[in-house]
């Protein structure tokens, strides 16, 4: 099965090789038929600590690397 691959910002990096990113995800609603936004905040793993806050980053899903982390920053090429 293919791992899963999001895009997010990076809005905390102040822990040691862990950065947390927030997901937007876009949806028409079913009733009122309006686009709505929802977000939610993934702990990352940065092995390298190179992720800023503010930096638009992608991050895949991988086994649990902590109680929290389950994704990992994928390298910009």
């Amino acid at each position: 099965m293919p791992k899963r691959v999001l895009q997010g910002t990076v809005v905390s990096d102040a822990n040691e090789k862990t950065i947390v990113v927030r997901v937007e995800r876009r949806f028409t609603h079913p009733l009122l038929k309006k686009t709505v936004r929802r977000s939610k905040k993934y702990h990352a793993h940065d092995e390298a600590n190179v992720a800023k806050v503010g930096d638009v980053v992608w991050i895949e899903e991988t086994a649990p690397i902590s109680k929290n982390k389950r994704w990992t920053l994928v390298p910009s090429a």
